[in-house]
């Protein structure tokens, strides 16, 4: 079914969309209801080519032009429900899993001593909640971009071929792995440091709540990537979804001040490129080493992966070690200064 535009079904204020339809148009007049406004978000996070058809293929899902600064804005409230839900239950369920129900099974792999200090959590809640904003109006913007075919985002399978959902993934997590890298880098020059990324390592000794905790600076620039990448990548709406589940989770996972990765996984052909929290934790204790979001690569390819990486997981996740001191070369670091 193709596209109606023009003289297509209007209803509510709406032209009427079919499931087949990659790039809507809208004519969102005053009398435009909002029965479409809160699953739309969930369309974009949960997409689907069948995601516009409301009650099968004869009738037409009420969809409202999201450049209209009312309907932005409830996109953008519930974009934020969405983005905050997610941080909650994921990070809310590692927290409870690993150090309010099952602490001393997770003793050994602990990597901070010392105890967090008073009101972190709530802090580091609070800046979460402003970066969730931020997503929040980067997704309603992106939703009008989409709206009036700037992206390039899909909807029908095929659309393209099958083996480019899985590509597209491993390219646009290449490319965003890249893009943070040098950018993380580049938040850790002392002149910028201060005012954009301080407050991040604030959490010197991090927690599943220190995943979203960014100054607003650097929460935008965390959120300008993925719309700046498919406007020029053709990625599926079941792809993005997928990245957006890899980001929470790798965050929560690379915060969580435990290693979860068993024994030897730092040697192993797949664990020695990707980052968890051994990796993470000696960013947040050294400052100089450790740049990465997902891989290692760049790290070990410009000479910043910590030399006491190994040494520290090896000690973590080997249940016989007895439980001490960080390695010297940790130690000597200050965690005050970039």
């Amino acid at each position: 079914m193709d596209l109606l535009v023009g003289g297509g079904m209007e209803v509510g204020g709406f032209v009427g969309l079919s499931h087949g339809g990659d790039v809507p148009a809208f004519n969102g007049g005053p009398g435009a209801g909002v029965s479409g406004i809160f699953f739309i978000p969930f369309l974009v996070l949960a997409g689907g080519d069948r995601g516009f058809a409301a009650a099968g293929d004869d009738q037409m899902t009420e969809l409202p032009d999201f450049s209209n600064p009312l309907y932005f804005l409830l996109a953008t409230a519930a974009m934020f429900l969405v983005v905050v839900g997610r941080y909650f239950l994921v990070a809310g369920l590692f927290h409870s899993v690993f150090y309010l129900w099952f602490p001393e099974r997770w003793q050994q792999r602990k990597l901070g001593k010392k105890e967090y200090r008073p009101g972190q959590f709530r802090r580091e809640v609070g800046w979460s909640m402003v970066t969730a904003l931020l997503f929040s109006f980067a997704g309603s913007s992106l939703l009008v971009l989409w709206q009036q075919g700037y992206t390039q985002i899909y909807t029908e399978l095929s659309a393209y071929p099958i083996w480019w959902l899985p590509l597209s993934l491993g390219l646009s997590m290449l490319a965003h792995e890249t893009y943070y890298y040098w950018v993380h880098r580049w938040m850790h020059h002392p002149k910028v440091f201060r005012h954009v990324h301080k407050v991040h390592h604030e959490s010197n000794i991090t927690s599943p709540w220190t995943a979203f905790s960014f100054h607003p600076l650097e929460g935008l620039l965390q959120a300008v990537f993925l719309p700046a990448l498919v406007m020029v990548v053709p990625v599926h709406v079941y792809v993005l979804l997928t990245q957006l589940t890899i980001m929470t989770l790798s965050s929560v996972v690379n915060h969580l001040d435990i290693e979860i990765y068993p024994r030897g996984f730092h040697r192993h052909l797949l664990g020695r490129w990707l980052i968890g929290a051994t990796h993470h934790a000696l960013h947040h204790r050294q400052f100089r080493y450790n740049y990465g979001l997902y891989f290692t690569f760049w790290d070990k390819w410009k000479g910043t992966e910590s030399p006491v990486y190994e040494e520290l997981f090896e000690e973590k996740t080997n249940p016989g070690a007895a439980a001490g001191e960080a390695p010297a070369a940790v130690r000597e670091v200050s965690p005050k200064s970039p």
